[in-house]
């Protein structure tokens, strides 16, 4: 196997660290992130769907506050899985990941679907108890439950996008 050229700049010192080389070479490790990665996915979006569905009007003799407590820490424990795992995937290759447009656009995305989240949380969900059973969501919490399904798929889709955009 050639040796690889050194690649000047942030990217290319951090492409020289034995961390990303181990994690370039090992035949397991970055299959095992990749998984690992996948299941961050899992239980974000998945949580993250149950409640915005709930939103929208499915099941609504679901009490939304119960479920929400029920479902953030599974959504944090995804976040936390996803930011670590996203971190060792990106620092095994981080030349090329930094210059692929769909990683950028999925950065951007997961911060715009954190935006909307922020914005539910302070300006939507402190009048939750109004239409926490039964009631149907106001107008306000419903588009933002519409918008965080869209931008989570999104997300998902440019993840997926990062292995065929170079």
């Amino acid at each position: 196997m050639p040796e690889e050229m050194p690649v000047p700049g942030l990217w290319g010192d951090l492409a020289a660290t034995p961390l990303s080389v181990f994690l370039r070479e090992s035949t397991w490790t970055y299959p095992i992130l990749e998984i690992a990665h996948i299941i961050g996915i899992a239980l974000v979006f998945g949580s993250i769907l149950a409640y915005d569905l709930r939103v929208i009007g499915r099941h609504r003799s679901l009490p939304l506050d119960i479920l929400g407590h029920h479902l953030l820490p599974w959504v944090w424990t995804g976040f936390v899985l996803n930011t670590t795992s996203g971190l060792l995937l990106f620092i095994s290759n981080p030349v090329e990941f930094a210059a692929n447009p769909a990683l950028q656009y999925k950065l951007a995305l997961i911060a715009l679907a954190g935006l909307n989240a922020a914005y539910f949380q302070w300006r939507i969900a402190p009048a939750i108890q109004t239409w926490n059973i039964s009631t149907p969501a106001p107008a306000s919490a419903r588009l933002s439950a519409l918008l965080s399904i869209g931008l989570w798929i999104s997300v998902i889709a440019a993840g997926r996008l990062m292995a065929y955009v170079v």
